[in-house]
């Protein structure tokens, strides 16, 4: 089968960096499904992984944690797809990724596509879902029926806050307030339902002021948390709850104490990495993200088409990813 794959880490500018290659093809058992992945998109993860972890030996790592496709076989243990399913899942950090035709993928994390979405616009939607829903529902338990709150989400124009404030718009009666620094996307923003739009290149304390908005219940931060975090202890209520998804080389939790603020961290790869439990519980929430799309409920966040599948055109994607100018989610689409 196709893949795209490395063997070293090394910087996005050199052409080596992601390559086309051949691999055998995996097969399905217990759990698993396999299958033929029609689309991807490219987040993240995927290049921090590219820039610190070699592949082991003379091996090759695939990358990527976003897929739509469609089943091709099962695995004996397999209950809840069977073969010609239209499906998609962000899949496990501990295995293989989607940059290849054929992917193995345990059927717990897996939910059926939106009938009403194509598999591109499908594909961008998996992993920022499932962050998303997890931080806010499962780690945070922001409440749904109390108008009275609000939250702040720093960084909400990106992928994972633009699904973000989608469900907190359908799911919750929060006072939803994002930050953006471009008219384009604080534009988009608004386009997505967002109560009120502020800048986090000014003091979050000046542009809540400015505002005369109240001190927010809840404040979600999905990048640039050490930047922020000095006014994040500023701003936000006594009680509150504050959460985080992205990676700070040290972050002293200390003075959110005097306010009793609670400290939520979410890893949307704990589950399938710790085979937890609970781990279906992706394949529910998948299921239930489809169920809200496909009634025109949440719209798909992709803002870039890079064609097809391979390593010139997942490179670039890593390179605009690297450079944190992307819109919404950047999408490739067949082999």
């Amino acid at each position: 089968m196709k893949a795209v794959a490395y063997q070293e880490s090394l910087p996005v500018s050199n052409p080596k960096a992601l390559q086309d290659i051949k691999m055998e093809s995996p097969t399905a058992s217990g759990r698993d499904l396999l299958v033929e992945v029609k689309a991807i998109s490219v987040n993240p993860v995927d290049y921090k992984i590219r820039q610190r972890a070699q592949a082991e030996g003379s091996g090759w790592k695939v990358l990527g944690w976003d897929a739509a496709g469609v089943v091709k076989a099962v695995g004996e243990e397999v209950s809840l797809f069977k073969v010609g399913d239209e499906v998609w899942y962000a899949g496990d950090l501990t295995r293989a990724g989607s940059n290849a035709e054929l992917q193995v993928v345990d059927e717990r994390i897996v939910g059926r596509k939106p009938k009403q979405l194509s598999f591109a616009e499908a594909a961008a939607m998996p992993l920022t879902s499932l962050t998303a829903w997890e931080l806010l529902f499962d780690r945070m338990q922001v409440a749904r029926d109390d108008a009275r709150k609000s939250i702040l989400v720093i960084g909400a124009a990106g992928g994972v806050g633009s699904i973000m404030v989608q469900l907190l718009k359908q799911m919750t009666q929060l006072t939803i307030i994002g930050t953006a620094s471009r008219p384009a996307t604080q534009a988009w923003l608004q386009e997505l339902g967002v109560d009120h739009v502020i800048n986090h290149r000014n003091k979050l304390s000046a542009e809540l002021a400015d505002k005369k908005l109240a001190a927010p219940d809840y404040v979600v931060s999905l990048n640039a948390t050490e930047e922020h975090f000095d006014e994040i202890v500023k701003i936000i209520k006594p009680q509150g709850k504050f959460g985080l998804i992205d990676d700070p080389s040290c972050l002293n939790v200390m003075p959110l104490k005097g306010k009793a603020v609670s400290t939520h961290i979410e890893l949307m790869f704990t589950r399938s990495m710790f085979q937890t439990e609970d781990m279906i519980e992706q394949h529910h929430i998948l299921n239930e993200v489809a169920r809200l799309v496909d009634e025109g409920h949440l719209q798909t966040t992709v803002g870039e088409h890079f064609g097809t599948i391979n390593a010139e055109n997942v490179l670039r994607a890593h390179a605009l990813l690297e450079s944190g100018k992307a819109k919404g989610k950047i999408v490739l689409e067949g082999f």
